[in-house]
């Protein structure tokens, strides 16, 4: 089905880019839509609620543009037409009226849009949008916060909970690592500035001999040359011997500079 390969994936829903006017306002969610015998698409939907409560539903679709029959507590029929590589419309029918018109849109940054439009109960129209990314699936089916008639299911329940602390743990120990990784950066980068001052220092002139945790301060001459000195600029005031003050600088017990 070559005019559906761009929708044929799993894609994990962005609840904080959504905009939801009427139904369920989901927590996380996941879509899934896959290709039967190269005629029909296969779409799961489930997602987990803001109260954790989880659902599930899936249905089958052939996207010919023509109605064809759905056993579905929404609808009784259904019409599909892939547009084209970019867009794919859905229309439920409940008798000859139109119970909820879906279009799935692909971006061009690679996220797919859901956009929902139908009646609440109090018959008055609304709006809901999705956006998902698409993602390597690690479940039997994949979710949304769609609006075709969806129920708690006891496995839906337990697929999405363990779904849900998979991949809180995941992801926690994902930031920890992140976050390990960003110390050590900073201690590196902190290693390497100290080894630049110090071999600055070692190569400067020196007529005393530094003691580990001391204050000094170093110079640059009128010859370019470094020069450490007990003396601080306050010292010497405006009248100082040097072009120009350099730093401040402590010697620390593995003898490496570092500024203070």
């Amino acid at each position: 089905m070559v005019e559906a390969y761009n929708f044929l994936a799993s894609w994990q829903l962005f609840p904080e880019k959504c905009n939801f006017q009427n139904g369920v306002t989901p927590k996380s969610g996941n879509c899934k839509i896959e290709s039967i015998n190269n005629k029909e698409l296969s779409i799961s939907i489930s997602w987990l609620s803001l109260d954790n409560e989880a659902f599930y539903a899936q249905y089958n679709t052939t996207p010919n543009g023509e109605k064809h029959p759905c056993n579905n507590e929404l609808a009784d029929s259904i019409l599909c037409e892939i547009v084209n590589s970019s867009v794919m419309k859905t229309v439920f029918y409940k008798g000859d009226f139109i119970a909820l018109e879906v279009t799935n849109e692909i971006l061009s940054n690679g996220y797919m849009k859901v956009t929902q439009k139908g009646m609440n109960k109090k018959n008055e129209p609304f709006t809901n949008t999705e956006i998902y990314h698409k993602e390597l699936s690690v479940l039997p089916y994949a979710s949304s916060a769609a609006g075709v008639a969806v129920r708690p299911t006891g496995e839906g329940v337990i697929k999405h909970k363990a779904l849900s602390a998979m991949e809180e743990q995941t992801n926690m120990q994902l930031n920890q690592i992140k976050e390990q990784i960003e110390l050590l950066a900073r201690q590196a980068q902190e290693i390497r500035k100290r080894k630049e001052l110090s071999m600055i220092i070692y190569d400067a002139k020196i007529s005393f001999k530094p003691q580990i945790g001391q204050t000094y301060h170093l110079y640059e001459n009128k010859n370019s040359i470094h020069v450490l000195s007990l003396v601080s600029p306050q010292e010497w005031g405006e009248n100082g011997p040097f072009k120009q003050f350099v730093a401040s600088v402590q010697l620390l017990a593995d003898h490496t500079w570092r500024e203070v």
